[in-house]
């Protein structure tokens, strides 16, 4: 748990850092959400591939490996002015740079989430992925604070008065990316302390077209099963939706509220607190009864319309804390329920893997329609009416799918709970 919080806190900070970096060198304002894009892709383009990987390893020792990629990753954006190149080569090598990172978080994703399935019952699983959920979603607010407060101009001033941080950063930025690396060497201490689970899986592919293969399999597999589809589709949403809400805050702080980066992502923060409260109080919530939090998808998506109509500090607070809240209260059990039957069905590696391809591709398409929607010039507010409305609509066609499925097959309430392992691959 510490190891993946301080990876994942890196990963939020280095975001920042490096929007900030972007704007330093006159960026356009679409390149930001277009880099998360990248860090995106690589989910899709690996997922075939990191399942097997993690699968084939002790889970602690993929983790070091992977973190150690991301950490070259903040080295070569730390690195952007020391290769002679032009300004537009330099915005490109921060692209390279994070979607290094974004491959290393890939890989590393299989493990840190499929370690939940070897150590804990069925049973456990809500609890414990309330823990982790809460803690991941914990290191985004730290993160992005994190980030915020390392290029804010007070702190950079106190951190470029330490000679040895003055000898290696040039800027603002780079003194950022550099405190950044460090976070990333406290996660590979902790990665090395992970014990062996003593899980064992069968031989992995080694092959990429049969990988490929099997991989569409396992997607299929995932799909086809009535509960993991419900959870799936809603998770995918959450993730998509999470993501662009970033940039979504980032953009409304900056146009509506009138706040600089490193004020905007505080708002970041805010909103990820309250999602840690929603995952804390969903960790009561029974496996059997994951799917009675739906509707609370469909409340979130509607409470978002509110955001054009708030100024105050205050009421922008309470806002993002409730859009927070209610969002970690239903993704936790959902995210427990696909764990739970992509474990029962395929392996923990696979099944992370295949949620990961699913959720990730639905950020690339979420962040592209954003990025286009700025590219068109449309005001922020337009852009999160859309976004509300959006999330509701699907959230009322998912519960719908839920009550269908429910009608045709009673007998997927018992499916909740089941033992076993890998039942879909004999």
């Amino acid at each position: 748990m510490a190891a993946q919080a301080l990876s994942s806190i890196a990963d939020n900070a280095l975001l920042i850092a490096a929007i900030g970096l972007i704007a330093d060198l006159s960026g356009p304002d679409w390149m930001a959400p277009m880099m998360k894009w990248w860090f995106a892709l690589a989910y899709v383009v690996l997922a075939a591939f990191v399942g097997a990987f993690a699968d084939s390893f002790p889970k602690g020792r993929v983790m070091f490996a992977t973190n150690a990629l991301k950490t070259c990753g903040c080295l070569l954006m730390f690195s952007y002015g020391a290769f002679g190149l032009s300004h537009g080569h330099q915005l490109m090598l921060i692209f390279v740079a994070y979607t290094i990172v974004g491959v290393g978080a890939a890989a590393y994703s299989p493990a840190k989430y499929g370690i939940v399935t070897e150590m804990l019952a069925p049973e456990m699983l809500v609890k414990g992925n309330s823990w982790i959920e809460g803690l991941t979603v914990l290191s985004v607010i730290v993160g992005t604070v994190l980030g915020g407060a390392l290029i804010s101009p007070a702190i950079s001033a106190w951190l470029m008065s330490f000679q040895w941080v003055d000898s290696l950063a040039d800027n603002t930025a780079q003194c950022a990316i550099l405190m950044i690396g460090l976070v990333y060497i406290a996660a590979a201490i902790c990665n090395l302390l992970i014990p062996d689970t003593h899980a064992y899986y069968p031989r992995q592919q080694t092959r990429p077209a049969a990988l490929i293969r099997n991989f569409s399999a396992y997607v299929r597999i995932l799909w086809s099963d009535k509960l993991g589809q419900i959870s799936l589709a809603v998770t995918t949403l959450f993730w998509g939706a999470g993501a662009t809400l970033q940039f979504i805050v980032i953009e409304w702080g900056a146009q509506h509220l009138g706040y600089r980066l490193d004020q905007a992502s505080v708002l970041m923060g805010v909103a990820a607190f309250g999602t840690v409260i929603g995952a804390m109080l969903a960790g009561r919530v029974p496996l059997r009864r994951a799917l009675s939090v739906l509707p609370v998808g469909v409340v979130m998506g509607l409470i978002v319309l509110l955001m054009p109509l708030v100024y105050k500090p205050f009421a922008v607070y309470c806002l993002l804390l409730l859009i927070g809240g209610l969002s970690g209260y239903f993704v936790v059990p959902m995210n427990a329920l696909l764990q739970h039957r992509g474990h029962v069905l395929l392996s923990a590696g696979h099944s992370i893997a295949v949620q990961n391809f699913n959720e990730q591709l639905n950020i690339l398409l979420m962040l592209a329609i954003y990025s286009l929607m700025l590219w068109m010039g449309l005001p922020i507010n337009i852009v999160i009416a859309l976004f509300g409305i959006l999330v509701a609509s699907l959230m009322l066609v998912f519960i719908q799918w839920n009550r269908l499925n429910h009608r045709a097959h009673p007998e997927l309430e018992s499916q909740i709970g089941q033992t076993g392992h890998g039942t879909a691959l004999h």
